[in-house]
């Protein structure tokens, strides 16, 4: 189906192109959305009456968003999930419990917004676009961890996995010393035989 944009749409094309979308793509998404009109002689001649109307809604529409995206931009949310000792997640983080993150601490954020190319997975610290318009996108930090104290240290840049491994590492070490040494199971003093 051909339609006119009414806006940029990714992968498509910018204001006033006539491009040829599958017809659920501009059924469901596009015409639902005012981002398109079918491309038809009476369409074309209301889009060309009113194209200064739509370009300067368009042009407040990503200045609204440059605005909010001023705000928004750099800021990092910490999320406390359940994990196991390697790091993974019990379940994943998705573009909805991102937008709850920044949606709590004051910002305005769909889940639509959220580009997430997979679901995040282990525990660390993620970069997340957020795409607040069409040609708006800006980078929110997200610090995923099981516990406060754990979130603390991976802000700080320590790695809790490895810093993990290594303690039990070090662990383990000292209590196979401890066994050479004579440490516990030994019996010292019993020699009476």
């Amino acid at each position: 189906m051909k339609v006119i944009l009414l806006e940029r749409v990714e992968g498509w094309g910018t204001l006033g192109d006539v491009v040829n979308v599958k017809d659920g793509y501009a059924r469901n998404f596009l015409l639902p959305r005012a981002k398109a009109l079918r491309a038809n002689n009476a369409n074309l001649k209301v889009f060309e009456a009113q194209r200064s109307d739509i370009e300067a809604r368009n042009a407040r529409t990503k200045a609204d968003a440059a605005q909010s995206g001023e705000g928004l931009d750099g800021t990092s949310y910490i999320l406390i999930r359940q994990a196991g000792e390697s790091g993974q997640l019990y379940g994943s983080v998705s573009g909805r419990d991102v937008a709850d993150a920044v949606n709590a601490e004051g910002g305005k954020v769909e889940r639509s917004m959220v580009v997430l190319d997979k679901p995040i997975k282990t525990i660390g610290v993620h970069e997340v676009k957020v795409r607040l318009h069409a040609e708006v996108t800006v980078t929110v930090t997200l610090n995923i961890a099981r516990s406060q104290d754990e979130a603390e240290r991976q802000a700080r840049g320590e790695n809790v996995i490895n810093s993990q491994f290594e303690e039990d590492r070090l662990a383990d070490e000292e209590a196979q010393a401890d066994l050479l040494e004579g440490g516990a199971g030994s019996i010292q003093g019993d020699s009476e035989d």
